[in-house]
């Protein structure tokens, strides 16, 4: 299972071009996407999504969360501000929801390189 971050779904509904949204075009089709809940959150907060896009939001099958994982991204974020990073509560989240699942992230956003370097996390 692949993670997709929110700026590659919203570039994805809004037929941008760029090899994530072909790359995420093919793995919709082989249905091996999987959404953080956060990012179902921050999609569907969007008044002006269409049916069609929220359709396909809810169709796809959520990380689930476990015991222990506002802990564990408590703590990761308090990890990065160690080192002089900084990391959005969204961001930690998402990233903290892959990391748990052993699932690599699919993101348009560099700033997840962080999470890279400090905690293993996987990316596309």
């Amino acid at each position: 299972m692949i993670c997709a971050d929110t700026n590659c779904i919203i570039a994805y509904l809004a037929g941008d071009d760029g090899s994530d949204v072909e790359f995420l075009d093919k793995l919709l089709e082989r249905k091996v996407i999987a959404l953080p809940p956060v990012v179902v959150a921050e999609l569907l907060s969007d008044p002006a999504l269409p049916r069609e896009a929220e359709m396909l939001i809810r169709s796809l099958p959520e990380l689930t969360i476990g015991n222990g994982y506002w802990q564990r991204a408590g703590k990761l974020r308090a990890k990065l501000a160690q080192r002089g990073f900084s990391a959005r509560l969204a961001d930690t989240l998402v990233a903290q929801s892959c990391i748990d699942h052993k699932a690599p992230l699919l993101t348009r956003d560099k700033g997840f390189r962080r999470f890279v370097r400090i905690a293993g996390l996987d990316l596309l």
